[in-house]
């Protein structure tokens, strides 16, 4: 992918491995634990806070590694695209809203969500893999802001990260999401 050196990506793919590996462990002996029925103790609490962090660093990998790998433009007939401007007025304050918030200082995700009660998209800053992602929402289009994910190519220009990121959109990954 153009903006994404080799070395980047397989370190990228290499803290994913983490996240799967430790989440495999993590569902093992939390089974375990079960079955021996020992789940009132901080043996079984604490493995069990644990998932949450490897599970969401994990799946959030997943859905930013599906979202790359396309040319970055949006299919202006397609159902996301018209709700996109129905929910922000046009493509372009969406994605003024959207870089904004993966621009926001810290480390976290910018995670474009569709609420599935209402239908409507919102763009969420998610600080932890394991923490503030909105109740009843399902994420559509995820970008990695942490550092691991720009600073090996881009140093601190994070800005530069982002415009590599959206030219590397898969938008057909976003709609099948959205029709999901």
């Amino acid at each position: 992918m153009d903006g994404f050196s080799d070395k980047l990506l397989e370190m990228h793919f290499t803290l994913y491995q983490g996240y799967v590996n430790n989440t495999n462990i993590l569902l093992a002996l939390l089974r375990a634990l079960l079955d021996a029925n020992k789940t009132s103790g901080p043996e079984y609490a604490e493995p069990k806070r644990r998932l949450g962090w490897e599970f969401d660093g994990m799946r959030l990998h997943e859905y930013y590694f599906g979202n790359l790998g396309g040319n970055g433009r949006i299919n202006r007939k397609c159902p996301l695209f018209k709700k996109i401007i129905a929910n922000f007025g046009s493509y372009d304050k969406w994605e003024q809203d959207f870089k904004a918030t993966g621009m926001m200082r810290g480390i976290g995700w910018s995670v474009l969500y569709q609420d599935i009660k209402n239908g409507q998209l919102i763009n969420f800053w998610i600080n932890e893999h394991d923490t503030g992602h909105p109740a009843g929402c399902k994420p559509l289009l995820i970008m990695d802001v942490w550092e691991h994910a720009y600073m090996p190519d881009y140093d601190l220009n994070r800005n530069n990260y982002i415009k590599a990121f959206f030219a590397n959109i898969n938008w057909d990954v976003v709609q099948e999401r959205l029709e999901e």
